[in-house]
């Protein structure tokens, strides 16, 4: 029987001490400022929940899937700025965090991922519930660290926080035997960092930033692509006022949402695949492209041999130099901290010559609004995304799954500040949506969260609303219910001539005894009279709440942009 080795738990100034390795970590998380840390025990890190006990300082939040508690990281991290934390056990456990790993590097979410493992001196036998999370996981973090000596963990922890949470961040594993965690050390906690070959963030090359103003102000026509990295570096203000002095117009990437003001007067909305109309063809009229903090991704580039093709000149600001020029040639490269960049930029920006084209892209909006047909009958759920947007001003957190329900609150939602648009970019991961909103919660407890799920993507998480439930966690969860894959059902009633395979969702749970069944109250509406009454009750009632908006599956986004077609090549569904 393994011996447990633990101490009384000390201040932290109190450090020269003899304790665990478990002890460590949790006094090592608390040195990095983590307010909250999501997970679930198994076996091999039991002496890790078992340091917990006792401890009034460290808050802890049991969900009910490893998956969840990644997700609930993932969405504290994007909301706050700050390093998200989670832990689960080895083997299964562990393997459970994959699908929330990727998520977050694709999107560049600074977390800190701890991982229990079999005890060192049965490593490479096949011991129950071993999985090599390190080679697993590879790919899809910034750095891994396998933790062979406890003398090693006060460093390697705070280092994690430092990698993850500077340059391009993104996630950082940290594997922990078993027999580590209950080894003992001379606390000392780790002061310095001395990462070899890690430059966090080079120095802003001024004369590349130079050139592209002077293109500014040459440029009749120019458009900024406003990405996730402009929320990342906290940049909005900096954007902000670029854009007042340059007079440069602003679409956003779906992470770039909030980033920009949605309601500004040089806002184009969101482009790409179910872009804007005024966002798609400004781009693709623009004599000058400047993408600050987006990567050129494929559906907001779609067909790249015709991106932009009247551009003169593309400039590109990115902190990652791996981005410039990996999927769109670039004339500028500004590589630095967005942040940094702008700054310098705003001491020497010029107007450029945009009168005219502001003019005619107001005139777009106008002519080219975004649509959906309303009606008397049924419950439409633009109206719904419409709906959230006034009723809460554009000043709620909103997290989202993906699907139908993602894209409509990306058209129809204003967003005012950065952090409030929460959702999976990159990897596209359903059963995001609910978790990140808890995780965004519980890092912002003064503010409203919703969060927008289909009926698909809430069966992959409804499990967590026993966390809402226990904890009173007040956010607010909607459910799209269309009783289809929506999304997959307009591909292939689009693309695939009405094909339709496998999207049925009929046999779905009431969700509302679902939310009664976890201890939440639950609400449905299905007409626009019922939508704005259970709306207004939600909100006026204390704790969580699920409403189920009960929405036809015949409704599609638009407009829309087919696969390996030009960003103007766009399908705009009934106002063709």
């Amino acid at each position: 029987m393994e011996h447990l080795s633990k101490s009384t738990s000390q201040p932290l100034e109190h450090s020269q001490e003899m304790i665990t390795g478990s002890e460590v970590l949790l006094r090592c998380l608390l040195k990095e400022g983590t307010e909250c840390v999501f997970g679930y025990p198994g076996g091999n890190v039991l002496y890790i929940y078992d340091a917990m006990v006792g401890n009034p300082d460290f808050k802890h939040i049991l969900t009910r899937h490893e998956q969840g508690a990644i997700h609930a990281a993932d969405g504290y991290a994007r909301s706050t700025g700050k390093v998200g934390v989670c832990i689960a056990t080895s083997g299964p456990g562990a393997t459970n965090l994959v699908t929330g790993i990727a998520t977050a590097y694709m999107d560049s979410v600074p977390l800190v991922v701890i991982t229990g493992n079999v005890p060192t001196t049965v490593m490479g036998t096949d011991a129950f519930q071993e999985a090599d999370i390190i080679c697993m996981t590879m790919p899809i973090t910034k750095h891994s660290y396998l933790v062979r000596d406890v003398n090693e963990l006060p460093r390697i922890i705070h280092d994690a926080f430092h990698l993850a949470n500077t340059g391009r961040k993104g996630p950082v594993l940290i594997d922990i035997p078993k027999d580590v965690s209950n080894q003992t050390m001379l606390f000392q906690p780790s002061e310095n960092i001395s990462i070899r070959g890690y430059h966090a963030a080079p120095s802003p090359n001024q004369a590349a930033i130079d050139d592209l103003l002077q293109a500014i102000a040459e440029s009749e026509k120019p458009v900024i692509i406003a990405g996730g990295g402009v929320v990342y570096s906290n940049a909005s203000n900096e954007l902000l006022e670029f854009v007042h002095r340059t007079n440069v117009p602003v679409t956003m990437t779906l992470l770039g949402l909030g980033g920009f003001p949605s309601g500004h007067q040089l806002s184009l909305g969101m482009l790409g695949m179910h872009g804007t109309y005024t966002a798609n063809m400004a781009v693709q009229q623009a004599d000058l492209i400047i993408s600050i903090g987006s990567r050129f991704d494929d559906r907001i580039t779609m067909n790249t041999a015709g991106f932009a093709p009247h551009a003169k000149r593309i400039a590109h600001i990115d902190i990652d130099p791996a981005e410039i020029g990996k999927n769109i040639g670039t004339d500028i490269a500004c590589v630095g901290d967005i942040k940094a960049v702008l700054e310098y930029a705003n001491t020497k920006a010029k107007r450029s010559r945009s009168d005219n084209w502001i003019q005619a892209l107001k005139e777009n909006k106008a002519k080219y609004p975004l649509h959906y047909m309303d009606s008397d009958t049924v419950l439409k759920p633009q109206f719904v995304v419409e709906m959230l947007s006034k009723t809460t001003d554009g000043e709620a957190i909103i997290t989202t799954d993906v699907g139908q329900h993602q894209m409509w609150v990306a058209q129809f939602y204003k967003f005012k500040h950065p952090r409030s648009f929460i959702s999976s970019g990159g990897l596209g991961t359903m059963g995001f949506g609910f978790p990140s909103a808890i995780g965004a919660q519980a890092g912002n407890p003064g503010r409203l969260v919703v969060s927008v799920n289909g009926d698909g993507g809430m069966q992959m998480c409804a499990q967590e609303m026993a966390v809402c439930a226990i904890h009173n966690i007040p956010v607010k969860i909607v459910v799209i219910n269309n009783q289809v894959l929506g999304m997959v059902k307009q591909w292939q009633e689009i693309i695939y001539d009405n094909r339709f395979s496998h999207i049925d969702l009929k046999g779905s749970p009431d969700f509302v005894k679902l939310a009664e069944a976890y201890g939440i109250t639950g609400l449905r509406a299905s007409t626009t009279a019922e939508a704005a009454r259970i709306w207004q009750k939600a909100l006026e009632t204390p704790g969580p709440v699920l409403v189920e908006f009960v929405v036809p599956k015949e409704e599609n986004v638009y407009p829309m942009v087919l696969s390996g077609t030009n960003l103007d090549q766009m399908i705009l569904g009934e106002f063709e």
